[in-house]
């Protein structure tokens, strides 16, 4: 190649990055609202231009595409109209005198939608193959209906047991319906699915990812809530996923879930998430009143469910977890496989740790995402000089959701104490309201806290100049992972 060929070439690549750059400068400007995550996108932009560009086509947008928004509108007035939407709201009872958190009640009835429903039980379990036992002996005592909505349902050993109990269900003429995020379990829909289909189950991909509609909609935006609907009587719902322990990682170690097993009114509640997201998905609407038998009261625990996802204002999830942070008076305490926060919950728990609350988080101390442990390190040693205690997971990866709040507020779920969880996947969480409940949870936190070493500045490695360098990088990643 002769030079003016050379400088040609130079020319047209040197033009086309200028064309990038001035292109996505006012797209990212416009659309972003945080100006943390505008400058984060522009620097991609202006240094790496191309890189730039794939990037945002790939997770720039928190859109679901205008199709599916549009699809889920439309079905979601079918919903508000038909008889399921009508049995889940007469189910549903105020319980607005929980006095000491009024302000978060009324506040996650605006996330979710749906008020606090007392009088219900709840045992958790943190062993996999006792949550995996327990989850199989009800599938196998079903009468009318099984319902699985998971992010990854995995096709190994697990994942086999479970596809076994349900092929038992549905050939004694149980309705089995399963729901997998497409990319979380895309092997499941290489390989078991077929045959789960021929036995008579009914499965449907979540979110189903094209390359060629990048750019009509993100591909990372996942379904990420795990749940089980038995008889519309009997819920399972927690962090587990329907996979062995070990997840396929050896980085991270056994992974450590906690999974509820909850019966009362509020699994009404639970099964009207089902049914919208199988709605969503399949376009059946299940307008039948037997999927809602009566669930009356037979515990002392009142349950708020919070669903959130990319389809409605993600921010009031996280202003949730803000404001219980600030309501706490005695101690806080945080369990979570990911911990990047925004802006106002670093404030929140720094500002809990100076007023003297005790605030203890517990994170793993080997995490299966390099670049998220890198980038959860900045914030974790951050909060740690005023006061907040690190815990560092020694057991493997601990990978359940909790915060609890004084003796009076506790919340479990899906979703991670990151961007990601609030901003972008479709999340499940609950918030109990009892003193028994929360104390039962706040021990599950401390044989996870038993498990863990306090942190120390060793354990940061920002000690050397490339360790300071790795995290400070990550760091500038945060709002966009």
């Amino acid at each position: 190649m002769d030079q003016s060929n050379v400088l040609f070439w130079t020319q047209l690549l040197a033009t086309g990055e200028w064309i990038i750059r001035l292109t996505m400068l006012p797209v990212i400007v416009l659309r972003k609202e945080k100006p943390t995550t505008c400058l984060a996108w522009l620097s991609i932009v202006f240094f790496e231009p191309w890189i730039g560009l794939a990037l945002y086509l790939l997770i720039g947008e928190n859109r679901l595409g205008r199709r599916r928004l549009a699809r889920r509108r439309r079905r979601r007035s079918q919903l508000e109209t038909s008889q399921y939407g009508r049995m889940a709201a007469r189910r549903a009872m105020d319980a607005s005198q929980i006095e000491e958190c009024k302000v978060l009640v009324h506040l996650a009835g605006d996330v979710g939608g749906l008020p606090v429903v007392p009088g219900n039980a709840i045992s958790w379990t943190t062993d996999t193959d006792e949550a995996i036992d327990q989850i199989i002996a009800e599938i196998d005592a079903a009468k009318r209906h099984v319902h699985l909505l998971f992010y990854i349902f995995q096709d190994d050993t697990v994942g086999r047991r479970v596809a076994e109990s349900l092929r038992r269900a549905a050939a004694r003429g149980v309705a089995c319906r399963v729901l997998a995020d497409a990319v979380g379990s895309r092997r499941l829909f290489r390989t078991l699915a077929p045959t789960m289909r021929q036995q008579g189950i009914r499965i449907f991909p979540m979110l189903p990812a094209n390359l060629w509609r990048i750019p009509f909609k993100r591909l990372d935006l996942r379904n990420h809530r795990k749940l089980v609907v038995i008889d519309g009587t009997v819920a399972f719902t927690g962090s587990q996923n329907i996979v062995e322990a070990s997840y396929g990682h050896k980085r991270a170690g056994v992974w450590h879930d906690i999974m509820a097993r909850i019966t009362g009114p509020a699994v009404d509640q639970l099964q009207s998430i089902f049914l919208e997201d199988w709605f969503y998905e399949s376009g059946e609407l299940l307008d039948d009143a037997s999927l809602f038998p009566p669930c009356e009261p037979n515990g002392s625990i009142a349950v708020q469910v919070v669903p959130t996802g990319p389809d409605q204002p993600t921010e009031l999830f996280q202003d949730l977890v803000v404001k219980a942070i600030f309501l706490a008076q005695r101690r806080v305490v945080i369990t979570s496989p990911y911990f990047i926060p925004n802006e106002a919950m670093l404030l929140a728990l720094r500002l809990a740790a100076q007023r003297g609350v005790q605030v203890d988080l517990a994170i793993p101390r080997r995490c299966d995402h390099r670049i998220v442990q890198a980038a959860g390190a900045f914030y974790c040693e951050y909060l740690s000089r005023f006061g907040v205690n690190i815990y560092l997971f020694r057991d493997g990866m601990l990978h359940a959701k909790t915060l609890t709040i004084d003796d009076e507020l506790a919340m479990f779920g899906s979703a991670n104490y990151d961007i990601r969880s609030f901003d972008l996947n479709f999340e499940l969480n609950l918030f109990v309201h009892a003193a028994k409940a929360v104390d039962e949870m706040r021990r599950l936190q401390q044989g996870y806290l038993d498990c863990s070493d306090l942190a120390t500045p060793d354990d940061w490695p920002t000690k050397t100049l490339a360790g300071r360098l790795k995290v400070n990088l990550a760091k500038l990643f945060s709002p966009l992972l």
